[in-house]
Formats: C-alpha cells, structure tokens, sequence
C-alpha cells in the first residue's frame, strides 16, 4: 500500500500544517518551563502523585492571580517557594497528607512488621 507523496503534502499544506513548527528553545528554556517546574514539585511536594498536582494547581492559581503584577510575580513565587521549603518541608500535599491523614492516591509501598523473629 503506497502512499501518493503529492497528495500527503496537498493535504498538510491545505490543513495549515506547515506554519506549525516547535523550536527548541522554546520548549526547553530553563527561564520559561524549568523554574516552574521545580516550583512545582517543592511546593506540592515530592514521594507521593498527589504532590505534584497539587502543586500545578497552586501554581496556575498563583499565576493568574499575580500575573499583573509584572516582575513583583516572580518575586512572589520565590517567597512562597521559600517560605513552603521553610516550614513545610514535605510540601503543602505532605504537610496536608501528614497533619490530617489524607491519601488519595495509596500507592506508596509500606513494610509490615510481622510477629515471628
């Protein structure tokens, strides 16, 4: 089964598929995605899946709520990252799923003590 090479490239071309394109630096700067992804996982916290998710969701919140504010944004997000590394050090989601006993996701492996020696 062949394909008409002419026809693919009609069909992209007429799709509007050739003024997509990715750039790398793009994608992959550390000022753009990096950052907020290391945002991210300290202030949700790492070693559980609800962790990150949470700490997406507080970062959206954070952008949208602070996003007029220019540079003060970025200054923000650095206080509270540092103040979250500070006085929770497992992140909002470990501080949450410690204090209260909250799991929702029980995917971790725990080691069971039996009674034989």
């Amino acid at each position: 089964m062949a394909i008409a090479v002419h026809r693919a490239t009609r069909f992209s071309r007429g799709a509007g598929v050739t003024k997509l394109r990715i750039s790398p630096e793009a994608a992959f700067s550390v000022n753009d995605w990096t950052a907020f992804v290391i945002f991210i996982a300290v202030i949700g916290g790492v070693g559980r899946i609800e962790g990150p998710i949470i700490g997406t969701l507080i970062f959206f919140v954070l952008r949208e709520t602070l996003a007029d504010y220019g540079a003060v944004y970025l200054i923000a997000l650095g206080v509270i990252a540092i103040l979250i590394m500070l006085f929770a050090r497992r992140g909002v989601w470990g501080y949450l799923a410690d204090r209260f006993g909250l799991e929702i996701f029980p995917l971790r492996r725990r080691v069971e003590r039996t009674g034989q020696p």
